[in-house]
Parts: C-alpha cells; structure tokens; sequence
C-alpha cells in the first residue's frame, strides 16, 4: 500500500464509477422492457423477450467481444470504455426486466379490477399501481444485480481500458513485481468490502419500502 496506494484507490474508484454509470441507464432501460412488455402487442413482446432472453443468457464477455472486435467490421466503432459501458448496461436492462416481470406478477389481479374500476387508464395504472408496487418487491434481487454487476467490471481489465480498475491494477502489478498475491489480497478486500456495503445499504432499502401482505 505504500508503493500502489494512490493507484489502488484510482483504481477503486474507476470500478465504482463503471458500476454506477452501468447500473442505472441498465435499470431505466430495463424498467421501460418491462412496461413495454405489458403492452397488448404480441410482436413487441416477442421481440422484447428475446431481447431479455439473449442478454440475460449471453456471457458478458462474449458480448464484449462481439461489441469491441465484431461491429467494426460493420462499421460501428465504439471506443473501449463505453463498451464496458454498453455491455453491463444491455445485460443488467435485461435482468432488471426479468426481474420486474416476477415482481409484477405478484400483484393480485383485483388490484389492476379496481383501477380499472375507478376510471383509471392502463398508463395510469402501469404508474401508479403495478410499476411502484413491482420495484419494491425486487429490492433484494436488484442488489443482487449491482453487486454482479460491480465484479463484472473486472472485464476493463480485458481491454487496453483508459484507467485501471482493481482487476486491472492486480495484473499489472503482478507483472511488474512479485507482489501479485499481496495485490490481489488488497483488492479482494475492496471488493467484499463495497459488496458488503451494497448489501446492507439493501437491506436497509428493502426493510423500509417492503409490502407488507
């Protein structure tokens, strides 16, 4: 820690920033799947549950490489970081969906009766009714999600990557010198530390906002 310290902490940080600009486009994107899912259109939902069942199913490595070494060739080139990007955020939108989709399934059906009962329209009923009702009962599973999604911004360190998040950072390190167990030691710890962390901060969520039945 005296010779990589700064580095150890650049590097936590570069891992939290890619987490958290991963995890949020991935649940509002996952979160619009969903609603759209509810739609009466049969082709829509097909299409989007093939969307999830593809990002859902497919390793995130994999997808990295089709992103990085297979849209070139037809001629989308994006850069490395916001490949990264790109590919956390298409595999947590599709968990996200999944997710939404068993929470939505457990709100009784006289609930969406009586919504509709008061004139309620099926947007307002999306809103106000199923979508609040489906989001805290998936708390748990979404934290779930963003500590998956946290470890899996290990695959940075795949790519020649701006920046060295902690797996990353281990590598090199272990390269350079023959510090490669201590290093992995440090940034094990990072890692089950922010896992805990996240964790509890969703318990703490989930306890507030559970339904009671």
């Amino acid at each position: 820690m005296t010779d990589h310290g700064p580095a150890f902490w650049q590097a936590l940080l570069l891992t939290w920033k890619l987490t958290l600009v991963s995890f949020v486009p991935g649940v509002l994107l996952g979160v619009l799947v969903a609603v759209l899912r509810l739609l009466p259109l049969p082709p829509l939902r097909w299409a989007l549950s093939v969307y999830v069942e593809i990002f859902r199913n497919i390793p995130s490595v994999a997808l990295l490489i089709f992103i990085v070494f297979a849209l070139p060739d037809l001629n989308i080139v994006i850069d490395y970081e916001p490949s990264v990007i790109l590919t956390l955020t298409l595999v947590c939108s599709a968990f996200t969906a999944d997710y939404l989709r068993a929470g939505i399934n457990t709100i009784p059906g006289s609930q969406i009766e009586a919504a509709l009962s008061l004139g309620m329209r099926p947007l307002q009923i999306v809103s106000a009714v199923v979508l609040p009702q489906a989001l805290r009962s998936v708390v748990q599973p979404m934290t779930s999600l963003l500590i998956a999604l946290m470890l899996s911004t290990s695959l940075a360190s795949q790519l020649p990557f701006p920046g060295r998040e902690l797996t990353a950072l281990v590598s090199k390190i272990a390269n350079d010198s023959a510090l490669g167990i201590a290093a992995f030691a440090v940034a094990a710890t990072m890692y089950v530390v922010t896992g805990l962390l996240i964790a509890w901060a969703g318990a703490v969520l989930e306890k507030k906002v559970r339904i009671l039945r």
